[in-house]
């Protein structure tokens, strides 16, 4: 019986209500309107009105009028209407193929004035008692266009009514129940009856954001352990941390754990252009969740209408503030008694406003972070439950190769990796599949285009830089993977892999990264002296540690410990100083030295290294010309370096902004 339920329970999926009238079927009532309009037409046919003009011959009329027995006439045009001092019997003309009609009085009449070009043609017929008729040309008409015209208006007024009841039917109320229904909240309902229950076994990689949601999914199961002593749960919990991290996914799983309803509706879908519907629907959503407590209430993207007040052009009167103060009464309106608990998820938690963060509306934060690498083993394993992976499948390097990507990301992954699988006519996924569709999210699909023996070999030599420097340079990050294939916009790519992740940047490692970064422009000038274009993403990436290094860390010697560049945002990445540099001209003068003085000294350590293994380069770009690609082990082989020596003097402190792939 649960689909009975859902069809006349309290709420459904939409979250509205049916204590509305019960609503006849659309049909029923068009069917009713038409019937109506039949009626109508039949009654005024068969039933005309007495008081309406008799159409009478002009014969008759200038008969009338030479009796003195006109009162009064109207015209319009070649229409004559009038009225007669004393009612006239009057016997309509025979037509063909119908009975002849009884005479009747008439006294009101209308006629039509002839038009002869021969003046004297009308003195003459009058003379002769001819009976004259004349019949407007407007009234020739098509009688199919003359009924569409006369009741087209009707009928359209009609259909609008039939419409409009047929929208406040689906979203319930009265007649005008669509109107009425914009200040319903859109907000979507999951429970254990109407969706696939989501639990905790669902969510991986984030068991830090998971302990601190346990507390609440107790208290919605068992409340009374809390309320027995004072305690009270929180009445907001915001979930923080970047796109993709399972924000939305950990909401529903606490709502799954618990056995509760669950309201899902994101910030933009509570404004409209019409002031004043978003906090409509705000207390739309709160009413419907206090029906179903205890409840969970979830709000994405809370940043869209949570923003600090008083910056809209607006001010006080524009929507999203209207929508935001609506929240804040709400959340002070009801009790954690209640057992409704709002959850929200953002990625800008900088611009919320402060009175939403305060005690007693979102009261803790919880921080959704990347997955580290057992983390991501842990996304893995839940991603490739349905998917039949082959023996050389090995997750631990899968996910030590991914550093830095979201669940997200390592679902999408596994996805493309299996649809790489059916292309190729396997019956399992392969660890190459994982590789390749790995390279495909980063640089895109592989680009058929044909190179020349030269330009092939440039490119060699540039991606061998990169690896080179990678095995050499104290502190670099391993090599993980050499290809020479182009794809997307990339005619090469280097991947480098730390070994484990990272949370801190020692100086030595951004400058061994930079120096690595430069390795591809300082080959192509130590085999072939002269440059090229193939550098320019090396450059960007460069130049932006370099500045980081001057304006945000103070590793420059000449500036100091001072900020002189706004902090990013952790989860969006955006940066801008809004305005004017909060700095002299001088200082940024000063800046760009500095910047420029790194970026040269790890160009010419570059060079120096380049041209100490000069033979493990050649040797590195024969095996690329000959294979286009390479793994870490191949690469060994070829240049003849042990393992030892590549993973020398290498830190293993960690880092949470892994390094990208380098492609050129």
């Amino acid at each position: 019986m649960p689909a009975a339920r859902r069809k006349t329970g309290p709420a459904g999926k939409g979250g509205g209500s049916d204590n509305g009238p019960p609503v006849p079927p659309g049909r029923t009532w068009l069917i009713f309107f038409l019937l109506l309009g039949i009626n109508y037409f039949l009654f005024t046919s068969f039933y005309p009105d007495e008081d309406a003009p008799v159409p009478v011959s002009y014969t008759l009329f200038r008969a009338e009028l030479a009796k003195d027995n006109v009162e009064a006439i109207h015209t319009r045009g070649e229409a004559i209407e009038g009225k007669f001092r004393a009612a006239v019997p009057w016997t309509p003309p025979a037509v063909e193929g119908r009975p002849p009609e009884a005479p009747r009085e008439v006294g009101t009449f209308t006629t039509i004035l002839p038009v002869f070009v021969d003046p004297g043609l009308e003195t003459e017929l009058i003379a002769r008692k001819v009976d004259i008729r004349a019949t407007p040309i407007q009234t020739e008409t098509n009688p199919i266009l003359s009924l569409l015209f006369s009741f087209g208006p009707a009928l359209l007024i009609i259909g609008l009514y039939v419409w409009l009841f047929r929208r406040a039917a689906k979203q319930g109320g009265g007649l005008f129940g669509g109107m009425a229904g914009m200040g319903k909240s859109r907000a979507r309902r999951f429970d254990k009856e109407t969706e696939t229950k989501v639990t905790f076994d669902d969510v991986a990689g984030i068991d830090e954001a998971e302990n601190e949601l346990v507390e609440i999914v107790d208290f919605l199961k068992n409340p009374e352990k809390y309320t027995r002593l004072g305690g009270t749960a929180p009445k907001g919990v915001l979930l923080v941390g970047a796109p993709g991290t399972g924000k939305t996914l950990l909401a529903r799983a606490v709502a799954g754990e618990a056995e509760v309803p669950f309201f899902s509706m994101s910030g933009a879908e509570f404004v409209e252009m019409i002031v004043g519907v978003g906090a409509a629907r705000v207390r739309d959503l709160f009413t419907e969740a206090r029906k179903n407590a205890p409840a969970i209430i979830f709000i994405d993207e809370i940043d869209s209408i949570g923003r600090a007040r008083g910056q809209s052009v607006l001010g006080g009167a524009s929507e999203q503030e209207q929508t935001l103060n609506q929240i804040l009464t709400e959340m002070d309106g009801f009790s954690s008694r209640e057992g409704i608990i709002v959850l929200a998820a953002t990625n800008q938690p900088d611009v919320l406003d402060k009175a939403l963060l305060r005690a007693g509306r979102f009261d803790r934060r919880v921080v959704v972070n990347l997955p580290d690498k057992t983390g991501r083993i842990a996304i893995f394993r839940v991603h490739t439950r349905n998917v039949p992976l082959a023996d050389d499948v090995d997750l631990d390097d899968l996910a030590q190769t991914t550093p830095g990507v979201s669940g997200a990301d390592i679902k999408n992954l596994v996805n493309e990796a299996a649809l790489l699988a059916a292309r190729r006519q396997q019956d399992q996924v392969r660890h190459k599949d994982f590789l390749d569709a790995l390279e495909k999210i980063v640089l895109g699909p592989e680009r058929p285009i044909i190179l020349t023996h030269a330009d092939r070999e440039r490119v060699a030599y540039h991606e061998g830089g990169h690896a080179i420097l990678g095995l050499v340079v104290p502190g670099a990050d391993p090599v993980h993977r050499v290809s020479i294939v182009p794809r997307g916009q990339a005619l090469g790519v280097t991947y480098q892999r730390p070994p484990t992740d990272r949370y801190n940047f020692p100086e030595a490692y951004l400058r061994a990264r930079i120096i690595g970064i430069l390795g591809g422009r300082a080959a192509e000038e130590l085999v072939y002296g002269t440059r090229t274009t193939g550098a320019e993403s090396d450059i960007e990436q460069a130049t932006a540690l370099a500045r980081q290094m001057v304006t945000r860390w103070g590793m420059s010697d000449a500036l100091g410990m001072v900020e002189l560049a706004p902090r990013q945002n952790t989860w969006v990445g955006n940066a801008g100083f809004g305005g004017a540099k909060p700095y002299s001209e001088e200082t940024a003068r000063l800046i760009d030295r500095e910047i420029l003085g790194i970026i040269s000294d790890c160009h010419d350590e570059a060079r120096r290294l380049l041209q100490d293994h000069r033979r493990e380069l050649d040797q590195l770009v024969a095996a690329l010309m000959e294979r286009e690609t390479l793994d870490e082990q191949a690469i060994l082989a070829a240049t003849g370096l042990p393992p030892a020596a590549a993973l020398e003097d290498r830190p293993t402190a960690a880092m949470a902004d892994p390094p990208k792939p380098q492609a050129h």
